[in-house]
């Protein structure tokens, strides 16, 4: 049969070829197409000659071509034929489908969405003729039956749409649908039927499938719903990362649906999603506009969702793209802040910590996306290293005026500037280590960074490359060039950059022979160059190879070695190098080192500074480096036994013209011998073996001199008077001549030499007494020229004139001083020690020095002196130090303790400054360490595991101890009273505080205590009050709203003050004893106006949170709870605001701070209460919520106790700015012109405290405006509680009219003949105000 219709369809016989065909059954004709299409012989021809016999003009042929198209979706589909018998088959139905009729497409496309609702796809070619049928369709302007009704071809069409998108699609054969919906032209409305349908079949597909659905639906965006798409993939793929989250977290998972999630087939499909998006928005530009503008909206929303590890690895992908990248870093930056600045407001508020739960962390989510590149998204790492420098760069460390660096990375991170910064580097690092390919890059830009931005700070970007190189040592070796190429502009950079830089890189010179010798070879040239910068880099880098390059033999002295930071690497590399060329290396820096010494002071000083430090890294050079000490000193050193003094000083300095300059830093010089000969002694002597005698002999032979040298100095040190060295009170010390100068220098450096004999002597003096007769003898002279120069300085109004010289005691020293001046119980020491003792001011010395040390400790991170850079040194040196002062502060009261004649601060409250300084600098430097500082203070639990160490109890035994010193200052008699050292016990406290745990039961009864203090304290001192109420407020707030207590304080000020009606009485009801007469305004009036403002900022940031809350409309039921707690929270706090503000606007205050602050804080309430009205006023266009009464009662309290009172304070404002003006007018009346500039004064002051009024008046109408709006969309009468405001640029008092009219009456009455005297009465009236009010007060 179908050789006959093949035949008969070649003969061109329409008319036969219909008989032939009608001849057929229904049956028959589908079999034969199927016999000859599985034959695979001229399936096509065969078609065809039926479409030809098929004539669409007739009824029957219509049908027969209906029975082909139903009978030739499931051949295809069946998976039977070959693929391009397929393809053949479908191409030729989707030509032929075209000239089918409206209601036989209706039907054919009717079926098709029957089959796929059935699941029966297999392959989905057959899906090719649908999307044909449907675009025939939609052309057709035929009427078509559905259902009861009729429709046009595309209203069917979008019913066939609505139907398939509604029903249940087979996940094998969604790629395919998605990909035929492109070629059917689909309305908005219907296309974001079909990709919201094809998102929500995400979840049912294989991981596998999801990249290539993910690539037909960025396709199908081209005609719109990008938004949709973008947002479907993002949400899809930040929950599997939740799900993969969960799943690590509870491994032992017990639903095994979950735990079917590989880690890392998920990441490898998720690069591949991101690649797809890539490659979409380089063809469309408009994606990537439209993934940026949805993301910031919804970060606006919820930032967890808007950035999630998906997103931020898509936009950095992105962000390769320069027409995106400066939009994406503008973005990610703000993010970071914002998330930052949120933390930080979180953490400094219990009241929103209980309304908010954790805010999300951006910084956790961008460190993991580094994380999570390492699976093979490269695509990524370029936009991380760009963020990292870009944020690097942005939030660098600023400088100060000095010239140092104003925020050091020493303490922790608090502001988001510098945690934006820290986290750039954390990117950078975290990138560095996984991926390989990029580290020559990073490194390379670092090191430009170090090299270009050499004016501004650069340490962060050293303490990268520091970490980069712990991280990787070798790395460096493959990019040695690059690093010798830095090398040469190293005697054009600043001293510490060089310092730094040199640290950085030391380990490679180890493993690097070339770059060690082209570093060398540098720093020769530098040592000659013009540049004294050049010439201390030199120094430094020369010091560096000396520490790092060990000769064997040198004892490895590990409990002092010195701790260059993180980038030393512990590495020994002898195999490198033999001892032999080591030594040879380091004798030949040495030589080179020797010509420093006849250059600048500044780098000598350099030398003498590093030294010691090469001495206890490199102890074979010992014998090598006291020489070279020797032989400097006796430059200067008089060998004569009676000649004073016994240093040349003249030798020291150098004249150039008029200008004298230190040549020779002696002391420092004295120094560096006394810590080298110590060391010496004490390790290098002790562990001498039997050795060659002759070398001993030598090596005994510059002990011996040096000792000699330092006794004898001693011994006449202490003979000489000051006119020895010719300086006495009657000399030059004025830093403008040159006489001055000189003086100036020989000062310091005979202070300097005497304190370091005071050091040698000790050290060596092992408790003798006539050694510590010396010691008091040299400190004797000491302290006259520390108190000439103390002298000449404050009469020269010196701003240095109260600072002591910088002290030359190293810190072990001060702590070993300390422990025996104070503690050393022993009694062979008693004697000896009793000569020190007896000096009331050597005592005091003592304690001055380790308080000019730990200051330095505080601001730098080091000290001066011999372990100054040894974290763990200075640790254990604040340790002992911080027991000497806490004993004698607390043994020894300050009442007790008698000050002498002698001006200054008595030794109680040095200690307690000393304290201070190390609590401080405690929680600065060594926040990790704080359990085993506390556990160091505690002598009777010496023996408690680190673990156990519970730091709340710690600090509050430490607190009681300072709470119990307070109690008595405050208890002792206004004679007795010492505010500075009440000062410092506050301090204290507010520092030691932050180390309780706010929700432990020590926090609340410190709490408890403090309140008590201010209540029963009749404080008149206002730094203490200041302080101590300073300290109640950062302690309530990690507690509770501090409303309720800034509530009583108003009241108090209210009473101290009176009101602003005369001749209103105020009940007298003291809460606060510390708030008085005295107090009262402004110093606790501006604490709490400042403390209310941060309650206010509190509300505004929980407005937003409402607002953004009321935007989403995800999970109603979860976000309506949360939104009814934020309304509940802000109004309670507000509501008690307006009590707070209440009393403080029928206060008396008086003109000046207070108002101002007042004024400006009653604009922001009004502001902050306008936006909550605009909350709920667009809560009640979303939704048919009634106004709760809550508002109701918070609206007609604004009614009722502030805006009425706001608008009599305006006035009692304007009344006292207009007094002080008459006041200022009668004046110059009085006193004609002189006092003009006076009233201009009082003119510009008065107009200045007024400027805040016309703010207030217009953000009350504001709220006015919005409680109208409000009003009318809820239908309640909100405005019943407002009275009209009488306040306005043109206002009528009526009682001061009534009283200003009853005295024109009365005039009137007695003058009335002269009716000129009458008229003239009238005028000022008329025009004069102030006059007025200064009448009715009189």
């Amino acid at each position: 049969m179908a050789q006959r219709i093949l035949q008969l369809a070649a003969e061109e016989s329409p008319e036969r070829l219909q008989e032939a065909l009608q001849g057929l059954a229904e049956g028959e004709l589908g079999d034969m197409v199927t016999r000859q299409a599985l034959r695979g012989r001229e399936t096509a021809a065969l078609l065809r000659g039926i479409f030809r016999g098929s004539p669409c003009s007739q009824p029957s042929g219509v049908l027969r071509r209906l029975q082909v198209y139903k009978h030739c979706v499931p051949l295809v589909e069946s998976g039977d034929l070959h693929v391009g018998k397929v393809s053949e088959i479908i191409g030729l139905l989707m030509l032929e489908a075209r000239q089918l009729p409206g209601h036989a497409l209706a039907e054919l496309a009717t079926s098709f969405v029957e089959v796929i609702k059935g699941g029966s796809l297999s392959n989905g070619k057959s899906l090719e003729l649908l999307s044909t049928v449907l675009t025939a369709l939609s052309n057709s302007k035929e009427s078509l039956a559905y259902g009861k009704g009729e429709l046009n071809g595309e209203e069917f069409k979008k019913q066939l749409i609505n139907t398939l998108c509604s029903s249940k699609w087979d996940p094998q054969c969604v790629i395919h649908l998605a990909n035929m919906f492109r070629d059917i032209p689909l309305s908005g409305e219907e296309l974001q039927f079909v990709v919201e349908k094809v998102l929500r079949m995400f979840s049912k597909l294989d991981l596998q499938e999801i990249p290539p659905l993910v690539y037909q639906l960025l396709l199908l965006s081209a005609k719109g719903s990008k938004k949709t798409v973008l947002e479907g993939i993002i949400s899809f793929f930040n929950q599997l990362d939740k799900k993969q989250k969960e799943e690590q977290r509870v491994p032992q998972s017990a639903d095994l649906e979950v735990a079917t999630l590989p880690l890392d087939q998920l990441r490898h499909v998720e690069g591949t999603v991101i690649l797809h998006i890539v490659s979409a928005i380089n063809l469309d530009q408009d994606i990537g506009e439209e993934l940026i503008k949805h993301l910031r909206t919804e970060q606006q929303k919820d930032p967890g969702k808007a950035l999630c590890p998906f997103s931020v690895a898509l936009l950095l992908s992105i962000a390769v793209k320069h027409r995106l990248q400066e939009q994406i870093f503008d973005f990610l930056k703000t993010s970071i802040t914002r998330s930052c600045k949120d933390l930080q407001f979180l953490q400094a508020s219990k009241f929103l910590q209980d309304l908010c739960p954790q805010q999300y962390d951006v910084t956790a989510v961008i460190l993991e996306v580094v994380k999570n590149s390492a699976f093979g998204w490269d695509h990524v790492t370029q936009g991380l290293v760009d963020l990292g420098f870009s944020l690097m760069e942005s939030y660098e460390p600023k400088k100060s005026f000095g010239g140092k660096t104003a925020e050091t990375n020493l303490g922790l991170s608090k502001l988001p500037a510098q945690q934006a910064c820290k986290l750039g580097a954390s990117i950078l690092l975290e990138t560095f280590k996984v991926h390989e390919p990029i580290r020559s890059d990073i490194l390379e830009q670092v090191l430009n960074r170090v090299l270009t931005k050499a004016a501004s700070p650069v340490s962060h970007f050293i303490d990268l490359l520091s970490n980069i190189v712990v991280s990787a040592p070798l790395v460096l070796q493959n990019s040695s060039s690059r690093v010798t190429e830095t090398f040469d502009n190293l005697s054009f950079l600043p001293i510490d950059t060089v310092q730094g830089l040199l640290r950085a890189v030391q380990p490679l010179l180890k493993v690097s022979m070339s770059v060690r010798d082209s570093l060398i070879l540098v720093l020769q040239k530098a040592i000659f160059s013009r540049q004294l910068d050049a010439r201390k880099a030199a120094v430094a880098g020369f010091l560096l190879l000396l520490r790092n390059f060990k000769i064997l033999g040198s004892l490895t002295s590990s409990q002092c070695s010195q701790a260059i930071g993180a980038t030393q690497v512990q590495a020994d590399v002898h195999a490198c190098y033999n001892s032999a060329a080591n030594e040879a290396f380091c004798l030949e820096i040495l030589g080179s080192l020797r010509r420093c010494l006849s250059q600048q002071a500044d780098v000598r000083l350099m030398l003498y500074e590093g030294f010691y430090d090469v001495l206890r890294r490199n102890s074979q050079l010992a014998s090598s480096i006291m020489e070279t000490l020797l032989s400097q000193i006796k430059q200067y050193y008089l060998p004569q036994p009676d000649l004073l003094p016994p240093l040349k000083l003249e030798g020291c300095i150098m004249a150039q013209g008029d200008q004298i300059f230190l040549q020779e830093p002696l002391a420092h010089l004295l120094c560096c011998i006394q810590h080298c000969l110590a060391w010496y002694k004490s390790t290098v002597h002790l562990c001498k073996g039997a050795e060659d005698d002759e070398e001993e002999e030598e090596e005994v032979g510059f002990e011996q001199n040096f000792e000699e040298m330092l006794e004898s100095v001693t011994r006449r040190m202490i003979k000489s008077e000051l006119e020895d060295f010719e300086l006495d009170k009657s000399a030059d010390f004025s830093p403008s001549s040159g006489v001055g100068v000189k003086n100036n220098i020989y000062a310091i450096q005979v202070m300097g030499i005497c304190e370091v004999l005071i050091e040698y002597n000790f050290n060596t003096g092992n408790f003798s007494k006539n050694k510590f007769e010396d010691v008091l003898g040299l400190f004797t002279c000491y302290n006259k020229l520390s108190e000439i120069l103390k002298e000449k300085a404050g009469k020269n109004k010196s701003t240095l004139g109260n600072k002591i010289a910088r002290s030359f005691l190293s810190m072990a020293f001060v702590s070993t001083l300390l422990t025996a001046l104070f503690r050393d119980n022993a009694q062979s020491h008693e004697e000896s020690l009793a000569v020190l003792r007896s000096s009331t001011e050597f005592l005091r010395y003592a304690v001055s020095v380790a308080l000019q040390k730990v200051q330095q400790l505080e601001e730098t991170g080091q000290t001066d002196g011999p372990d100054g850079q040894n974290p763990d040194k200075m640790f254990q040196n604040l340790c002992k130090i911080t027991r000497v002062l806490l004993w004698r502060y607390t043994s020894i009261p300050t009442a007790v303790e008698e000050s002498g004649k002698k001006k200054g601060k008595s030794i109680s409250l040095l200690c307690l400054e000393g304290l201070l300084r190390i609590f401080n600098t405690m929680q600065q430097l060594y926040t990790a360490r704080i359990p085993q500082f506390l556990q160091a203070l505690d002598i009777t639990d010496g023996d408690a595991e680190e673990a156990d160490i519970n730091v709340t109890e710690k600090a509050a035994f430490q607190i009681r101890q300072f709470q119990r010193s307070l109690v008595n200052q405050l208890s002792s008699s206004e004679d007795d009273f010492n505010s500075k050292e009440t000062q410092l016990l506050i301090t204290i406290l507010s520092t030691l505080s932050k180390l309780l745990d706010p929700g432990s039961q020590q926090f609340l009864q410190f709490l408890t205590w403090t309140v008590k203090i201010c209540k029963e304290n009749a404080l008149e001192d206002l730094s203490c009050c200041k302080g101590l109420l300073t300290l109640l407020f950062s302690l309530h707030v990690l507690y509770k709203s501090p409303v309720s207590l800034l509530r009583e304080l108003a009241q108090d000020i209210h009473a101290c003050l009176g009101d602003i009606d005369q001749d209103v009485e105020i009940e007298s009801r003291s809460h606060f004893a510390i708030v008085n007469v005295k107090t009262a305004a402004p110093t606790v009036c501006l604490l709490v106006l400042g403390q209310a403002d941060k309650v206010l900022e509190e509300v505004d940031w929980l407005i937003k949170r409402l607002t953004i809350l009321g935007s989403d409309t995800s999970d109603s039921t979860q976000a309506s709870n949360q939104t009814q707690a934020l309304e509940k929270g802000v109004i309670l706090q507000l509501g008690t605001l307006l009590t707070v503000f209440h009393e403080l606007v029928q206060t008396a205050l008086p003109a000046g701070s207070c108002v101002d602050s007042l004024l400006r804080s009653l604009s922001k309430t009004y502001t902050i209460l306008t936006s909550l009205i605009k909350h709920y006023i667009q809560a009640c266009r979303s939704t048919s919520n009634a106004v709760p009464g809550r508002l109701e009662k918070l609206v007609k309290l604004s009614g009722s106790h502030l805006t009425p009172q706001c608008y009599s304070f305006i006035t009692y404002v304007q009344n006292i700015h207009s007094e002080s003006l008459s006041f200022a007018e009668e004046k110059k009346k009085k006193k004609k012109e002189d006092e003009t500039a006076a009233v201009s004064t009082v003119m510009a002051k008065v107009l200045r405290e007024t400027k805040p009024i016309p703010n207030l008046i217009f953000a009350i109408e504001q709220y006015e405006k919005f409680l109208i709006h409000l009003s009318k969309k809820s239908k309640v009468n909100l405005m019943q509680y407002m009275k009209l405001s009488t306040s306005r640029d043109f206002r009528i008092n009526a009682s001061m009219l009534d009283s200003v009219l009853q005295e024109h009456n009365t005039e009137d009455a007695e003058n009335e003949p002269d009716n000129n005297q009458s008229s003239t009465a009238e005028q000022p009236d008329e025009n004069q105000e102030p006059q007025k009010k200064r009448r009715r007060k009189k």
